[in-house]
């Protein structure tokens, strides 16, 4: 009796093949003569292993394309000889072939004849060349689909197992819809070797189309109750790329945490089992794989985060750290305890571990352990701030990564508390540092100088440090900034920073190698001269005589390496410095006259012009030369640099009140007017005389509206701490210039200034203005009560409309004020639409509902907030972010205060740019008893939504 029996004995392995078979008749004898005689007459082709030696062999590439072009050309003859014989060895040469890089694409036909042989070598070869040759573009990619249906059924596992491998390297949408039901079955399969297969080919399907996940959902719940690890690998790897892209398989599988914890806890506690041992560690695969599915599942839910404390825990303190492998196990576990709601020793523990990663000797575990901190510092900073000696110390690492991971989580870690030490430490590393870093190092040391400074002088000082260690690497933006710091010192601090920055002048090639801080150091002596020569020395300074103050200009405006750029500050802090000084005018002015010859144009203009002060013009000198009064900061920096929207580095975009903070994907409406809407009323507002763009608006309220996110993306000179009393100030001088009366007892609230309701003065200013409101609708009386501003409206342009309450805006007049400000609604109140609603927030008394409307372009979502608790909420605020594969504007709400029984409405609208499932996730904030709440929340189920086209 033989040891195998098998019918179709032509598909088992050679190994197996060791006995007689009763269905080799005659017919089979005659082709196997054929095939020995075909073999004997034909000449016998190159082995692959003499192929390879000759291609190694060859010196050059033209000797290498040779030897190439010979073999493709034999192996074409062949092909069209249809030689069966060495078809296998043919195919596994060209494969090679195709591996160098060589065009291969003519054996694709013939790894379909491999396929649909009953060999098992020739069905590997072929299957191996579909993989590699095949794909869903090609039309004989449709032919193989058949053939992989009978391998899926065949009964012997090593030929079901190619054909798995290859549907789920080359399955085109089209073929997975057809083969899933049998990927599905086999992974029923009782054989374990298939049904390992089966589970990785059905993760390759569900990655390549997605809405079968279905299918395969049922034959999952299995899978984690096995004892064979390569399942159980499988099984985990699939749960995790299903949970990843549904929210309701999400939550569908937060039942097995329990049973992931159990075998978790078996793979720490459990004996040696040298089947699975890793330098000690049982299965260190199966633990990442593990782990990693315990942060998707517990992230936002406090009820799994709770269950899975504890054997976190224990994985933290019982892995071996002496070995890569348990740093391998150590580093997911920390990921996944900063990823969901652990408790707060637990994160102190996770960043304790990434101190100790700091101290190893690898540097790839260090930069690891550099990037994970730098990515959960906000998390915990003062569990952070334990390592801030080790992380400083990174910053001397010889290896370029490390110390750019160590400065940028350096910023991250200042604060007030540390800031001297901390710009003590960064300035060593500014002097010392690549020039790659001195650009990012300088710009960050001046953001945080200016957010924490203790006092003027000590961040005079830092300023200047900061360019003089980064010398000519430092960007406009650190000149501007401390041009700026200077000029709204006090005047002691500006004599005394003066004075340091000629002391700096005198250094050697402090000229040459540090232009930018020659800028700012003649900026500063020609704008205050008299303070610098005449003042108050206090600090006793050793100052310059006129003549040598002169001398050194001439050196600079002389000089071959001072940029022309330099010598325009030059010339015009010479020109100031005419009158500022006492004597030496002469001298000035004969260093100026000398420019209008110079060859550069703008310095040879500066030279004509300045001269003419000298001359007949000489009256208007001192006027036009004046100090510079005191300039405003005119950008918005984020905290440590970082922008404000982002949770980590693969988390989606956080919008605030409808724009994107840190994002590239802004609404079309929000981009195209961003660019012009604060330019167009910076220029209004100039014109009439008002200059003041947030009139006693308080930042909240601010916050809520369209204008205050253009004014951030503009940086027009924002003063958000402007008074009331400033405010309408300015806008009664603008009121005054159009005849308005400010005097009558009911007003209305337009822009945080009170505005009259008399009808007579509103239509003398729209008359004014060449506007007519009158026609068609019937007067101003139907004016609303409350315009919502945008800064490009017809209300805020003209400081204002008045109205009585209660009255609304016809349909002429909405299309007249709507066309500038698309965003306007009647008390800017939105009525959500019957539908399904979702609940985003049920706690306290505070009740948030999302009812989505699919449109033709976007989706819009109305959000409903109601307070049904007896307390009244303050300063509500919505903040909401969703994938990158999506785009969200979010429209004005109806108010930011919510009394007992009050009701919030808000609109978004989302976009879709790819094929994905939305998920969105929201930031509630509000102030209750003078206390400030915040709730986050995490919502899914929102309809299917087609992307764009345009």
């Amino acid at each position: 009796m033989y040891p195998y029996y098998e019918q179709d004995w032509s598909v088992l392995p050679p190994e197996n093949n060791r006995r007689f078979n009763p269905a080799f008749n005659m017919a089979t004898i005659r082709q196997a003569f054929t095939e020995a005689v075909e073999r004997v007459r034909m000449p016998t082709p190159t082995r692959l292993r003499d192929l390879i030696r000759q291609i190694r062999a060859a010196r050059t590439a033209a000797e290498e394309r040779a030897v190439v072009n010979k073999e493709c050309a034999y192996i074409r003859s062949t092909f069209r000889e249809e030689d069966s014989v060495w078809r296998c060895r043919n195919i596994a040469k060209l494969l090679y072939i195709h591996m160098l890089g060589y065009p291969a694409h003519f054996g694709q036909l013939e790894c379909l004849k491999l396929t649909a042989s009953t060999r098992f070598t020739d069905k590997r070869i072929g299957y191996l060349g579909a993989m590699l040759l095949l794909d869903e573009r090609q039309d004989v990619h449709l032919l193989i689909t058949n053939c992989l249906k009978n391998d899926l059924n065949s009964s012997t596992q090593f030929v079901v197992g190619l054909a798995l491998c290859t549907l789920g390297a080359i399955a085109s949408p089209e073929m997975a819809r057809d083969l899933a039901s049998e990927v599905e079955r086999l992974m029923k399969s009782p054989n374990t070797y298939i049904r390992k297969k089966a589970t990785l080919c059905a993760f390759r399907v569900i990655r390549r189309v997605p809405e079968l996940m279905e299918i395969f959902l049922p034959a999952t719940r299995s899978l984690l109750s096995e004892k064979n690890h390569g399942i159980l690998i499988t099984g985990v790897t699939l749960i995790t790329e299903m949970c990843e892209n549904s929210s309701d398989t999400l939550m569908h599988f937060k039942k097995i945490v329990p049973n992931l914890v159990r075998i978790l806890k078996s793979l720490i506690l459990g004996g040696y089992s040298p089947e699975h041992d890793v330098s000690g560690v049982s299965d260190p695969f199966l633990q990442v794989k593990i782990l990693r599915l315990l942060r998707i599942l517990g992230h936002n839910d406090p009820d799994a985060s709770e269950a899975m404390n504890d054997i976190l825990a224990q994985v933290a303190t019982n892995t071996e750290t002496s070995k890569n492998v348990g740093n391998t196990i150590l580093y997911e576990t920390v990921l996944s305890i900063m990823d969901i709601r652990s408790e707060g020793g637990l994160r102190v523990l996770a960043v304790n571990i990434l101190g100790r990663f700091l101290l190893n000797s690898d540097k790839n575990i260090r930069y690891v352990a550099l990037n994970t901190l730098l990515r959960t510092v906000h998390a915990d900073t003062s569990a952070v701030q334990r390592h801030r000696t080790t992380i400083l110390e990174c910053l001397k690492d010889p290896d370029v990564s490390i110390r750019r991971r160590a400065m940028e989580l350096s910023f991250a870690l200042i604060n007030a508390q540390n800031i001297r030490t901390m710009t003590k430490e960064l300035l060593l590393f500014l002097e010392k540092a690549d020039a790659e870093f001195k650009a990012q190092c300088s710009s960050g040391m001046i953001l945080a100088a200016e957010r924490y400074s203790p006092n003027s002088r000590w961040h005079l000082d830092t300023q200047l440090s900061v360019l003089i260690a980064a010398g000519n690497y430092v960007r406009d933006d650190v000149v501007s900034s401390t041009i700026q710091l200077v000029s709204s010192s006090p005047v002691p601090e500006q004599t005394y920073i003066t004075n340091r920055f000629w002391e700096s002048l005198q250094v050697a090639n402090h000229c040459e190698d540090k232009q930018p801080l020659l800028q700012v150091a003649v900026w500063a002596i020609g704008e205050y001269g008299d303070l610098f020569m005449y003042g108050a020395n206090e600090d006793e300074f050793e100052r310059p005589t006129e003549s040598d103050l002169i001398a050194v200009y001439h050196k600079f405006l002389t000089s071959a390496q001072v940029s022309t750029t330099s010598k325009q500050y030059a010339l015009v802090s010479l020109a100031k410095l005419s009158t500022r000084l006492q004597q030496c005018v002469e001298e000035i002015q004969a260093l100026i006259t000398s420019f209008g010859s110079h060859l550069n144009v703008d310095l040879q203009q500066r030279g004509v012009e300045f001269t003419q002060l000298f001359g007949s013009y000489k009256h208007l000198r001192p006027p036009l030369l004046e100090k510079m009064p005191a300039m405003q900061i005119s950008r918005i920096s984020s905290q440590n640099g970082e922008s404000a929207g982002s949770f980590d580095d693969n988390s989606p975009d956080v919008i605030e009140n409808g724009i994107e903070i840190g994002g590239s994907g802004a609404h079309p409406l929000i981009e195209s007017n961003m660019n012009t809407m604060g330019d167009n009323t910076n220029i209004l507002l100039d014109l009439l005389g008002s200059t003041d763009l947030t009139p006693g608006v308080s930042d909240l309220a601010m916050a809520t509206d369209l204008s205050n996110a253009v004014h951030k993306k503009n940086t027009r000179n924002a003063n958000n701490d402007a008074t009331s009393n400033v405010a309408v100030s300015n806008n009664q001088d603008l009121l005054d210039l159009l005849d308005l009366d400010m005097t009558a007892p009911s007003t209305t609230s337009v822009m945080g200034v009170n505005l009259a309701t008399d009808h007579g003065n509103v239509n003398n200013m729209m008359n004014l203005r060449g506007i007519d409101l009158n026609l068609g609708f019937g007067g101003i009386d139907t004016m609303p009560s409350s315009i919502p501003t945008n800064g490009n409206d017809l209300a805020s342009m003209l400081g204002g409309l008045g109205a009585p309450n209660n009255t609304v805006l016809p349909m002429g007049a909405d299309s007249l004020l709507g066309e500038l400000n698309p965003t306007t609604t009647t008390n800017n109140v939105t009525v959500p639409p019957q539908g399904p609603k979702l609940t985003a927030l049920d706690k306290n008394g505070l009740l948030v509902q999302l009812v989505p409307v699919k449109g033709s372009d976007c989706m819009k979502i109305f959000m409903t907030t109601t307070n049904s608790s007896d307390n009244t909420l303050e300063q509500y605020l919505l903040k909401a972010a969703v994938q990158k594969s999506f785009e969200l504007q979010m429209l004005p709400p109806s108010g930011s205060m919510l009394p007992p029984g009050g009701v919030i409405t808000q609109e978004m609208r989302v976009v879709a740019t790819s094929n994905a499932v939305l998920r969105m996730r929201l930031r509630i904030q509000y102030t209750l008893d003078g206390q400030q709440l915040v709730e986050q929340t995490e919502v899914s189920g929102f309809p299917d939504q087609q992307p764009s086209t345009e």
